[in-house]
């Protein structure tokens, strides 16, 4: 089972490669339900200059289906800044330590 993982995995590797593709765009086509030979396949040759590159293709695609959702997030926050402000909330008790 370990070889098929790492078999797909290198298949998602090349189509990252070839399709000039982030993490981010290897999770929004993931999502889509995608395969990273449709990816491939979808490449635009030089006559098609009416098809998109497949970064833009996937996140034109994704925007569609999940509306409410945005593609990218604006800005993230580090786990730090969650646990200050929970720890700023809290009621504090002497006897336990913070994190």
């Amino acid at each position: 089972m370990a070889n098929k993982k790492s078999k797909h995995d290198s298949e998602w590797a090349e189509a990252k490669n070839m399709c000039r593709l982030n993490m981010e765009d290897i999770r929004m086509a993931k999502e889509l339900g995608m395969s990273p030979r449709s990816l491939r396949k979808n490449v635009p040759g030089p006559n098609q200059r009416w098809k998109l590159p497949v970064k833009d293709w996937i996140r034109e695609l994704y925007e569609k289906r999940f509306e409410g959702k945005k593609a990218v997030p604006e800005s993230v926050k580090p786990l730090d800044a969650y646990r200050q402000e929970d720890i700023g909330n809290a009621p504090r008790d002497p006897n336990v330590e913070p994190f």
